[in-house]
């Protein structure tokens, strides 16, 4: 099964980071795989909140509904799930000078036997994928710090 990991720090303090990342549907900011996802009930974005995703990778569109699984003050995991394929995204932040550094895992399990077998090129796939990942998660996450105050 193909893992995806990357490091990286980022502006923001851990809280915002992982009041941002805790609704999977702003993955259509920061994943470039994702072309929409929409939280799937109401109420305060928690444990149990599902997201249906609906991404394209390699030029084949799949579908996915995501569950957040945990949520803490450091770590935000979603697992998704569809006929062909589990995912689980974990995303652990900790604090790093006035920032954070983020620590992304995908683990993507094929199911069936054809899956199965693409699993290598999946892997190189994904990687690629993983790179653009942190580029845009980077980027997207930046934007939330405050600027410089405006002179009065």
């Amino acid at each position: 099964m193909p893992t995806v990991t990357r490091t990286f720090t980022v502006e923001p303090a851990p809280a915002t980071v992982i009041d941002y990342l805790k609704d999977f549907s702003h993955a259509e900011e920061w994943d470039p795989g994702t072309e929409s996802c929409t939280r799937q009930d109401a109420g305060p974005v928690q444990v149990g909140s599902t997201f249906h995703n609906v991404s394209k990778i390699a030029g084949v569109t799949t579908e996915l509904t995501y569950r957040l699984e945990e949520l803490t003050p450091s770590l935000v995991k979603f697992r998704g799930e569809n006929d062909s394929a589990e995912t689980t995204d974990t995303i652990t932040v900790t604090p790093s000078g006035t920032g954070s550094e983020i620590h992304y895992e995908a683990v993507i399990e094929a199911k069936g036997t054809a899956g199965k077998l693409a699993e290598p090129v999946m892997k190189l796939l994904f990687e690629r994928i993983g790179t653009k990942t942190e580029k845009q998660m980077t980027e997207v996450l930046n934007r939330l710090t405050p600027g410089p105050a405006s002179p009065a």
